[in-house]
């Protein structure tokens, strides 16, 4: 083979390689975009389950529910400083793949805003999709997790939310065991005797009415993302939309 022969060989190669890669990523975006679509067609199904069986409760309105202690005036979990100049409000369940999808192009962002005084992030656990984790109600177990992270330890929940969902289990499984969500909050830094009081699960009926709550602020599927109030319209899964959002709200203040 001669020189000339030689190099359209190793161009058509190349050129086979990129179009392979640009075909591999395409497949992985559309099965992505399917995922979500039907998370999206379940959470509308499994929410109007929850919806028709619960009623009107919001946290704390009966004896049964124990809320956490730490909770900002509107009953969620807040991360950040009171005097933040921009408040977003996160409705999510532990067990969906779109909140983990947008977690994983907004949480390192989110994490920056709040660390610089800039967001003060409002937390707003649900357990809808406790249907989908094969009877292990992983959402329910997760969100209690957090809810007493929040009563005990304060600090450390936005540590530990981060890293629930750095190690998100796949939906239609059991989800993470009692043991791996005691491991992961011990590993962001979470003291030893608030860990143990996980498995009292006082919470879990606090986490309960966080669906009716969420009902009567009109979500209607998660994640959901409020920026000062506003429902966030924009592209939830790539990372700049939000932030871009936030920084605005900030720079009209």
């Amino acid at each position: 083979m001669n020189q000339k022969a030689r190099t359209r060989t190793q161009e058509l190669r190349k050129q086979q390689q990129e179009a392979a890669r640009r075909q591999t990523q395409r497949r992985r975006l559309v099965t992505a975009l399917s995922a979500v679509v039907i998370v999206g067609l379940l959470a509308a199904i499994v929410w109007a389950v929850v919806d028709a069986a619960g009623g009107d409760d919001t946290p704390g309105a009966t004896g049964d529910v124990t809320p956490p202690g730490n909770l900002s005036s509107q009953g969620s979990i807040p991360v950040g400083s009171d005097d933040a100049a921009v408040t977003v409000d996160l409705y999510y369940d532990y067990m969906c793949p779109a909140c983990g999808a947008f977690e994983a192009a907004n949480g390192e962002e989110l994490t920056g805003l709040v660390e610089d005084g800039t967001v003060r992030v409002e937390l707003h656990p649900m357990n809808f999709l406790d249907p989908t984790s094969n009877g292990t109600d992983y959402s329910t177990r997760a969100a209690n997790a957090i809810a007493t992270v929040a009563d005990a330890a304060p600090g450390a929940v936005w540590d530990f939310h981060s890293a629930l969902y750095a190690n998100q289990p796949e939906e239609g499984t059991e989800g993470l065991s009692d043991e791996e969500i005691a491991g992961i909050a011990e590993d962001v830094g979470v003291p030893a005797d608030v860990v143990d009081r996980f498995a009292d699960r006082t919470f879990e009926a606090w986490v309960d009415s966080m669906n009716a709550a969420a009902n009567q602020d009109g979500v209607t599927g998660t994640p959901t993302v409020l920026v000062d109030g506003e429902k966030f319209e924009g592209d939830l899964y790539s990372t700049g939309p939000l932030t871009e959002a936030i920084e605005a709200a900030a720079g009209g203040r």
